[in-house]
């Protein structure tokens, strides 16, 4: 895990908030990269300020680095999932801009760990992470 710290609160993630800073964004052809490829084999690298941050903010960091528009609502998910995974999050709540179907769910559900217990309630989808024990 890259996080030395366990995050017991809840952390939460606006889904929309992200939509709307990328297409803001400048994007580097690192960035055009990183939002094709499957990069969660790799570990994120954290500048300094980014260790000062809180653990929503990191994430917000981080998230900004790693999904993309390029790619499904689906695939963001599994990936914001496994990136919350990595820094010790524990529970995690995603405001969407509109309610998941069954299948979408079924999606995140069948690419995340099954212990990964998620439950969606309106237009936000809670993620409960069980501790990864080394």
């Amino acid at each position: 895990m890259s996080s030395e710290r366990i995050q017991h609160e809840t952390i939460c993630f606006d889904y929309m908030k992200f939509l709307s800073a990328s297409c803001k964004k400048r994007w580097s052809f690192v960035d055009a990269i990183y939002g094709v490829m499957p990069i969660f084999g790799m570990v994120v690298k954290k500048s300094q300020t980014e260790l000062e941050k809180n653990p929503q903010e990191q994430l917000t960091a981080l998230a900004l680095q790693v999904l993309s528009t390029q790619v499904s609502d689906e695939t963001n998910m599994i990936r914001l999932i496994r990136l919350a995974r990595q820094q010790g999050i524990q529970s995690l709540e995603v405001q969407l801009p509109y309610g998941l179907d069954i299948g979408q769910l079924a999606t995140i559900s069948r690419q995340c760990s099954p212990q990964v217990a998620l439950t969606l309630n309106g237009e936000r989808l809670l993620v409960n992470l069980p501790v990864i024990q080394p």
